[in-house]
C-alpha cells in the first residue's frame, strides 16, 4: 500500500530529478569571425552545455571586468555557475570547477593551445595547462593536458 507521504513527496522527487539532468547553460562572448570560438561553442554543446553566444568586437574591456589577468587571457570568455571561463577549457575541466566550486574567479587555458577543445589540427597536440585564479591575482594548476 502506498502511504500518503510517498504520495505526497513523489512529484518534489521528480522535480529534483529533473532538474540534477538540466544542462548546465555557460555565455560565451567572442568576436564574430573567430572559427576556433565558434568549434570551442561546438565542443560544449556535445557535451551538453546549454550556450548562449554574444559577438563582440573586442573582449578586453569584458575580460578585465571579471578579473581575467592579461597573461591568461585567450580568444573568449565564458561565464557560467559564477565563474569564469577563459579560452580553449575542456567541458570536462568546467564541470570539475562547478562540482567543486573552489574559491576562484574562475579558470583559464592562456593562449590558443594546439589539440585543446577548438583548436584540434588532426593529430598534433601540445601540452597545456588550466589555470585556478582569483580575483586578486594568485593562481594555481587547476589540470594538465
Amino acid at each position: 500500500m502506498i502511504s500518503r507521504r510517498t504520495i505526497l513527496l513523489a512529484p518534489l522527487a521528480l522535480i529534483a530529478c529533473g532538474s540534477a539532468a538540466a544542462a548546465q547553460s555557460i555565455e560565451v562572448m567572442k568576436t564574430p569571425t573567430c572559427g576556433c570560438c565558434t568549434h570551442w561553442v561546438e565542443h560544449l554543446r556535445a557535451e551538453g552545455f546549454e550556450v548562449s553566444v554574444t559577438d563582440l568586437p573586442d573582449l578586453t574591456a569584458v575580460a578585465r571586468e571579471l578579473h581575467v589577468p592579461d597573461d591568461l587571457r585567450s580568444c573568449h570568455t565564458a561565464r557560467t555557475g559564477g565563474y569564469v571561463v577563459e579560452g580553449h577549457v575542456p567541458a570536462a575541466d568546467i564541470r570539475r570547477l562547478l562540482a567543486e566550486r573552489p574559491e576562484a574567479a574562475g579558470i583559464a587555458a592562456p593562449g590558443m593551445p594546439i589539440g585543446s577543445p577548438g583548436m584540434e589540427q588532426g593529430d598534433l597536440t601540445e601540452p597545456y595547462q588550466v589555470i585556478l585564479f582569483t580575483r586578486d591575482g594568485r593562481r594555481s594548476l587547476f589540470a594538465q593536458h
